[in-house]
Parts: C-alpha cells; sequence; structure tokens
C-alpha cells in the first residue's frame, strides 16, 4: 500500500486542495430549523492557473466520494490520476450520502440498508467471477476486500426521482460557484449528470458516464425506475413530452432532450460487468437523445477483468488511461 503522503513513484505530491458545502434549504422543525441536503465537496489541483476543464466526479447509489479516492486495496483511485494529468477535481458526496447528512425527517423516509447480497450481484457476480480478473479479493463478508467494499455503502431516498432531483439541483448550484465543468459519473449517479446537464446545459461541458444506470425505463429492484427514459426525475424533451407516458410512447427519435443536443458523452464499460451489456443501448439513447455519444469498453483498449467497480479494481492506473485519452482528445 502506498503512503498516503506519497505518490506511486514515491515521489512528495505536491497539489492544492480544500473542501466547502454547497447549502440546502432551511426547514422547519419542532426543534429548530434543520439544514436540508447539503452537498459536501473536496477538491484538489495541481496547478491554480490550469486552462484544463474541471471535473466533478458523481459517485453511485449508495456510496460515496471515496468511490474515486483509491482502490480496495489502498492504492490511488482515479481522482488521483485526474489531478496529475493537470485537471481541477471536485469529488462530491451526493445528498444524503457519504459527508452529506442524512435524516429522514428533513430529507424524507431512507430506502433500505445496502446488503452484502446486493453487493456481489452488482460488483462481485459468480457467474462472472472468471472474467474478472481484476478483483483480487474475497466475495463474501468477512473478505477483506468485500469488507472494504461494503462498509461505505449506505441506504439512498426511497424516493430515487426525488433523489436524482435534490442531486441536480446540488451539482447546478456548484456549477453557478465553480463554472463549467465535465461531470464524471458512476452507476446510479450516471441519471444524475443527465438531469443536471438538463438543469445548466451551459455549464455541463461533456459527462464521462462510467457504468451508468440503465437501460431506459429499467426497474432497479431496491432503487426504483427510470420512469423518464433515462432518469428517474423528470427532463426536458423536445418536441415536449410532459409525463413518463408520453415518454414510454414516443418513438425513441422523439426523445430528444435539447440540453444534451451536440454535447459530448462517453459511456465506459468493464469487461465483466453486467452493466456493459446494456451500455449500447444507453449509447444508443444519448445518440437519439440528440447528444454525440461514444462508447468505450475497456477490453477494446486492452483493459481487460473489470467488473461494475471499474475506478474500485486492482488495475485502477491502467483503467482510468482510456478516459484521460479521450478527454484529451475530445473534451478539451
Amino acid at each position: 500500500m502506498t503512503a498516503p503522503h506519497l505518490s506511486p513513484s514515491g515521489q512528495p505530491l505536491t497539489s492544492y486542495r480544500g473542501q466547502f458545502w454547497i447549502p440546502g434549504d432551511p426547514v422547519a422543525q419542532p426543534h429548530g430549523t434543520a439544514h436540508k441536503g447539503p452537498l459536501f465537496v473536496e477538491w484538489e489541483v495541481q496547478d491554480p492557473h490550469t486552462t484544463k476543464p474541471a471535473l466533478v466526479l458523481v459517485h453511485g447509489g449508495g456510496g460515496q466520494g471515496t468511490d474515486w479516492l483509491g482502490t480496495v486495496d489502498g492504492k490511488p483511485g482515479w481522482a488521483h490520476y485526474f489531478v496529475k494529468a493537470g485537471y481541477p477535481v471536485y469529488v462530491v458526496d451526493r445528498v444524503g450520502h457519504g459527508r452529506s447528512p442524512y435524516h429522514p425527517d428533513v430529507i424524507g423516509e431512507m430506502g433500505g440498508a445496502f446488503p452484502y447480497e446486493a453487493a456481489v450481484g452488482l460488483f462481485t457476480p459468480p457467474d462472472r467471477a472468471e472474467q474478472q480478473t481484476q478483483w483480487l479479493w474475497g466475495r463474501e463478508p468477512g473478505d477483506e476486500g468485500m469488507d472494504q467494499l461494503v462498509a461505505g455503502f449506505g441506504p439512498l431516498p426511497a424516493d430515487l426521482g426525488y433523489s436524482q432531483e435534490l442531486d441536480a439541483d446540488r451539482l447546478s448550484k456548484l456549477l453557478d460557484k465553480i463554472g463549467p465543468a465535465i461531470l464524471v459519473t458512476h452507476s446510479a449517479g450516471g441519471p444524475v449528470g443527465w438531469v443536471t446537464a438538463d438543469r445548466r446545459p451551459d455549464l455541463v461541458k461533456a459527462i464521462v458516464a462510467l457504468e451508468p444506470l440503465g437501460p431506459e425505463f429499467v426497474e432497479f429492484p431496491g432503487m426504483g425506475t427510470l420512469d423518464w427514459g433515462l432518469t428517474a426525475a423528470q427532463l426536458t424533451f423536445d418536441p415536449p413530452l410532459d409525463s413518463p407516458e408520453a415518454v414510454r410512447s414516443a418513438a425513441p427519435e422523439q426523445r430528444r432532450i435539447p440540453a444534451l443536443a451536440g454535447k459530448d458523452v462517453v459511456v465506459v464499460a468493464g469487461g465483466a460487468s453486467v452493466f456493459a451489456d446494456f451500455a449500447p443501448q444507453i449509447v444508443e439513447s444519448l445518440n437519439n437523445a440528440g447528444a454525440h455519444a461514444e462508447y468505450i469498453y475497456l477490453p477494446d483498449r486492452g483493459v481487460a477483468g473489470n467488473g461494475h467497480a471499474v475506478q474500485l479494481e486492482a488495475n485502477a492506473a491502467e483503467s482510468v488511461q482510456p478516459v484521460l485519452e479521450w478527454l484529451e482528445t475530445r473534451a478539451t
């Protein structure tokens, strides 16, 4: 394990870093005024005068910003490599996750606890164990790798659409504060990226969607349904589609989202992930919506053996490279 204050090469890290909050809404409670749904943000940059675009890293459902900071076995995570490449990096804890506090009296009903069984099904499915060569640890409670993975998971708000609305509102306020940025999302954070782009089309410059939740209209057990196609929260369509029923009944080419028109998007999937099975459908949906969407299937780039938690697995230093290449050639 690399010492926290050293880079993988053993050289001291030199960067600027800090943290702040995007405030939530004041809410009257029986015993006083509570703070509803703040968003925790930590940031890091090597050169504060860089002209590279900022990256905002949005974790998945039940996770937290630490998903981007290191691998299961303690090596540097994707955030480190983005900073090393010169990008200003903002890592958030979505509303009600991680360091963004959750109280059901303020935010709303909690969903269920995140069990080991769900983690195995999502991140280490037994039927793909032979393919998933970058998960070097056990798959049962008590196995160190699985314990490290599940320890960071917490409950989501029970209402998936409301959760995405809260996240998109706070992320929009973050973009208002820091200016235009590229969103880098994972899993259930993927729909949050589409909603945020809908709310701030001029400030979301591009989107990297790692293993995004989908395909359109999927019902995800224990979480909810993407009632608006790519999201559980309402999107803006042109021509207008003002209800989930209208979206479902529209032809795919009619589900155009003006906020995504011409926007660079890349969907990334690992070779051993169940999410790779439907990732091309998400790319097709994005292109139907008007985006300029591409697909990176990591094995096609020489990066094999990854499951759903790509950025947490043993080869994070390699799996991030196709994304860095895309950022350099497309988004900048």
